[in-house]
């Protein structure tokens, strides 16, 4: 079998033929697009040139100049796949093809996102290793209540980065809410989080963030019957990365263990984990009372998704946890609706959406670089930026207005179900997601064009890209690292001449302005693998074209 993972696989028993003239078949409007399925036994949107992987472009009689923009993809709903592959215009048809783009190595995560990882690949294993059907969801027999300001608890807590070691945290009730009961370790170093700082936070917790998560996602569950979610704040947190790893490359400022919502495998109840505050850094690097204030609450309703998605597939439905990049696409959309919850207030919105907008800033800087659908836990930062704006666009297309209640509607479809991934997606949204993920390519870039007006499935609605980098790059808090203006930037070129080589990534593809001027006689251009082979029917390669002039 052709193994996607290999560069240059191919299906096809030989090299693809050059293109050769024939009728016309492409002749766009402006605003007009279609998706090619440049494959031999493909079914063709676009239809071919005398064979496969060939899309002919009219002459351009128009009398003005015409730009498209192409956009080869990997269409695939299967996470991880990947292949080399050509793009060439028709000048370039008979020349031999280049040496196949190198596929760059994985990128090595840095202590704090490997743990991340290890999480979501953890409930996964909890699932293949606990069959749901063994451990349905029961809610005790008892209902015990929640604990009081001033009970003392103990629990075992993850003391590396893999959780093959644990060490036990003894903890005392702070503060206690309808919703949120805020332990504090009994070893937490001086001078951090005063007894308002914890109330504060109490209160973020349980009137605006807990609220905003379970209309968007639904109810935890409550396996321990005490009706609250525990927010532990722990030393154990910052002591999973050292000090000079946390100044390197990040810490891990909380998280949700699956592990904890199956009996005999964690604390047996819905616990989220937090980082105290260390001004002097004692436990690892240092983390002052305003830091812990400001990202605590970001962190809870990031982890408190991935605790109700886990509740709700495995507990409730018996069914698989979420997969990863669906999972992760998820938490960072909530993310950016607990900071829609603040605003009018700048500052705290650029809060919860700062992280998310350099993500899928990196993301557009070089989408061939990275997934979408990623295979190695939560994928890099880029990727995690891809996964938010998939789900950002998913809601903006099949929400009935842009309000948070229409977006809910969306979101708890994704999370309360037993389906998964690719499915999940064409589920809600009814289509083929090959189609879903090929319209979200191209609103990528058009959605917001200046001078455009693109189809409406074309079009993100709550974000206006292109305004919003220079705009929140300049209103929020410094350092942000929000970039200044909109990344995403094709290179551009006379379509007869095209010539890109480069890597194609599950769910993701290149961007290529291919510019036509008036009078220009028509062009070819031939879609293979980096060998000049067909691309692997599994990848679901797509050539994207849409006339944006």
């Amino acid at each position: 079998l052709c193994s996607l993972l290999a560069v240059g696989c191919s299906e096809s028993t030989g090299p693809l033929a050059p293109c050769t003239a024939g009728a016309p078949l492409v002749n766009l409007t402006a605003g007009e697009y279609r998706s090619a399925d440049p494959r031999p036994r493909g079914d063709f949107v676009l239809r071919t040139v005398r064979g496969p992987g060939c899309v002919a472009f009219a002459a351009n009689q128009s009398g003005s100049d015409i730009e498209y923009l192409l956009v080869p993809q990997a269409a695939t709903g299967t996470p991880g796949g990947k292949s080399s592959f050509l793009l060439r215009g028709a000048t370039l048809a008979a020349s031999s093809a280049p040496a196949p783009a190198p596929i760059a190595p994985s990128v090595q995560l840095a202590p704090a996102a490997r743990f991340h990882q290890f999480l979501r690949e953890s409930e996964q294993q909890l699932y293949l290793s606990n069959p749901p059907t063994i451990h349905a969801f029961t809610a005790p027999r008892i209902a015990l209540g929640p604990p009081a300001v001033g009970d003392v608890g103990t629990f075992s807590v993850c003391s590396n980065l893999d959780c093959t070691s644990k060490t036990t945290v003894t903890a005392t009730a702070k503060q206690v809410g309808m919703h949120i009961a805020i332990f504090v370790d009994n070893n937490a170093p001086p001078n951090g989080l005063s007894d308002a700082d914890l109330l504060s936070l109490r209160l973020k917790f349980d009137t605006l963030l807990y609220v905003r998560d379970t209309l968007a996602f639904g109810g935890e569950t409550d396996i321990d019957g005490n009706t609250v979610v525990i927010v532990l704040m722990t030393n154990a947190v910052n002591q999973l990365v050292s000090a000079s790893d946390c100044t390197l490359t990040g810490f891990v400022a909380g998280y949700f263990y699956g592990a904890d919502l199956i009996f005999g495998q964690g604390n047996n109840g819905e616990i989220f984990y937090s980082i105290v505050a260390d001004p002097l850094g004692t436990l690892s690097c240092a983390h002052s009372v305003a830091q812990v204030n400001s990202l605590v609450p970001v962190t809870f309703i990031h982890e408190f998704q991935h605790m109700i998605s886990f509740g709700q597939h495995y507990l409730r439905r018996a069914g698989a946890p979420e997969v990863l990049w669906l999972n992760e696409g998820l938490s960072h959309f909530a993310e950016e609706m607990g900071g829609r919850r603040y605003l009018p207030d700048t500052a705290t919105f650029c809060d919860f959406v700062n992280g998310d907008l350099h993500n899928a800033g990196q993301y557009f800087s070089a989408p061939q670089d990275h997934y979408l659908l990623a295979t190695e836990g939560i994928g890099t930062l880029a990727e995690r930026g891809a996964m938010w704006l998939f789900v950002r666009y998913l809601v903006d297309q099949y929400a009935a207005d842009q309000s948070l209640t229409a977006g809910d509607v969306v979101t708890r479809q994704l999370d309360q179900t037993t389906l998964t991934g690719a499915a999940n997606v064409e589920h809600v949204t009814g289509r083929p997601f090959a189609e879903t993920v090929t319209h979200w390519a191209l609103a990528n870039y058009v959605s917001d064009l200046p001078g455009f007006t693109p189809p409406p499935e074309l079009q993100y609605k709550v974000r206006k890209f292109r305004t919003d980098y220079p705009t929140l790059s300049a209103r929020c808090p410094v350092p942000n690292n929000i970039p200044a203006s909109f990344p995403l930037v094709p290179p551009v070129g006379p379509g007869s001449v095209v010539n890109v080589s480069d890597t194609l990534r599950a769910g993701s593809g290149k961007y290529f302005r291919a510019q036509q001027s008036a009078g220009a006689i028509g062009f070819t251009l031939l879609f293979s693998d980096g060998q000049g082979f067909a691309l692997p029917d599994a990848l679901v390669p797509r050539l994207n074209v849409i006339r944006i002039k």
